[in-house]
């Protein structure tokens, strides 16, 4: 069976908060892969795969639940600028996706963050892309509200669970 072949990015979601709290401190919580089921819906769990720190080739597998179905997905970091972006890539089942996290500092050292996802089949898949893109944005809506909430009363502070 050969390599699965991508048309590229097909379909593209993408949304935006205003977290409260600095992009420091939001890039270290979102980055760190261990944390990702406190914040990113639809990812029960996750474990970091890779040693060393947290950077560019950092893996992880998480389980997570979308559209009604358990998944397990590799994830790897594959851009790393704290704390002003973040790209994550997966591929599982014929899907490929990449989160694109960008912070930018604003008023209040508050920060606002953007939060894309690039969506790709191949072969047989390709008819659900625009379901999972409908699933892929409403996680990340909720996503961002998870992550306004962390930060609203008590931010994480780096080594806090």
């Amino acid at each position: 069976m050969g390599v699965p072949e991508y048309r590229g990015a097909m379909q593209h979601v993408e949304r935006s908060a205003r977290i409260p709290a600095s992009p420091e401190k939001v890039f270290d919580f979102v980055s760190d892969l261990d944390r990702l089921p406190d914040w990113q819906s639809g990812i029960v769990s996750a474990d970091l795969t890779s040693n060393g720190p947290i950077g560019v080739g950092s893996t992880a597998l998480v389980m997570r639940r979308l559209m009604g179905q358990s998944i397990r997905a590799p994830l790897t970091i594959v851009e790393y600028d704290p704390p002003r972006r973040l790209v994550i890539d997966g591929e599982v089942s014929g899907v490929r996706a990449s989160a694109v996290l960008e912070l930018a500092e604003a008023d209040g050292g508050a920060t606002d963050l953007s939060f894309a996802m690039d969506i790709s089949a191949s072969g047989m898949t390709r008819f659900m892309e625009p379901m999972i893109a409908g699933a892929a944005g409403a996680d990340i809506d909720q996503s961002l509200r998870t992550l306004v909430d962390c930060f609203s009363d008590d931010p994480p502070g780096p080594g806090s669970s």
